[in-house]
């Protein structure tokens, strides 16, 4: 029997609302996080994803808080990312309520910072965030990007997620910066590239439009479905997103 597929919505924070835009850019309100946290809890959702996409130190206090509210509010694993650098960063995140942090462009940075997480807390909190995008000059033809997908980390996508689960990221978020708020389906070759190197759970991210794209990612080897704009707008329901993978012949909760 192999384990459901979980669908999870993705909120995308910037100064303490919910927004979202295309490929990162113009970005449009989308509610309060805690009200829409409670929404997608009572809509079925098996996760959710938290990301501070203005994680200033401002924007830090904000997401306490609102990471605080949310877990007194949800009953469904929280995770949390944005702005993570270091085991402190992770330690007051848990602390907070979240139950896995996310960390991207600190773990490029300085890649030993998730041994040290992994060590500290255990790979099971640590979910490696990668924004990664088609990149010709890379083996794998897959490059990673940092800053919203803005910069080219110069690393090839394939060889950075297999280092980083080696070195101990219990999950990944792939998020696909090409497909990105598009609606146009998930990188189902990209879903699949990865699914090949690691062993670790893989979340497909960017690019949900219908129900046949959540299909496709998990057909691809995505063990969970995330999605923001889509659930956001009310274009498709948790609901029926499971049951799309239900009749295809997906376990799903």
């Amino acid at each position: 029997m192999s384990l459901a597929i979980r669908v999870i919505p993705c909120l995308d924070v910037h100064d303490g609302r919910v927004v979202k835009g295309v490929n990162f850019l113009n970005l449009r309100d989308a509610g309060d996080p805690v009200e829409l946290a409670a929404a997608y809890g009572r809509a079925g959702a098996d996760e959710l994803v938290f990301l501070d996409i203005s994680a200033s130190s401002e924007g830090r206090a904000t997401t306490f808080d609102m990471v605080r509210r949310t877990a007194e509010t949800v009953f469904i694993p929280l995770a949390v990312g944005g702005g993570v650098r270091s085991v402190e960063d992770v330690d007051t995140l848990l602390r907070t309520g979240a139950d896995k942090v996310g960390i991207n462009t600190g773990a490029i940075t300085r890649p030993a910072v998730i041994d040290e997480i992994a060590h500290r807390f255990g790979n099971q909190v640590l979910v490696l965030s990668l924004d990664a995008r088609r990149e010709a000059g890379q083996p794998s033809g897959f490059g990673v990007t940092t800053h919203g997908g803005r910069q080219a980390a110069g690393l090839d996508a394939i060889a950075w997620v297999k280092e980083a689960t080696e070195r101990g990221a219990g999950e990944i978020l792939l998020n696909s910066m090409d497909a990105d708020g598009t609606t146009d389906g998930f990188d189902v070759e990209m879903i699949a590239a990865v699914k090949a190197v690691v062993d670790v759970p893989v979340i497909a991210s960017g690019g949900a439009g219908t129900v046949d794209h959540f299909v496709a990612a998990a057909q691809a080897g995505a063990d969970a479905v995330l999605a923001a704009s889509v659930f956001h707008y009310g274009t498709l329901s948790i609901a029926e997103v499971k049951a799309g993978l239900a009749q295809a012949g997906f376990p799903v909760r």
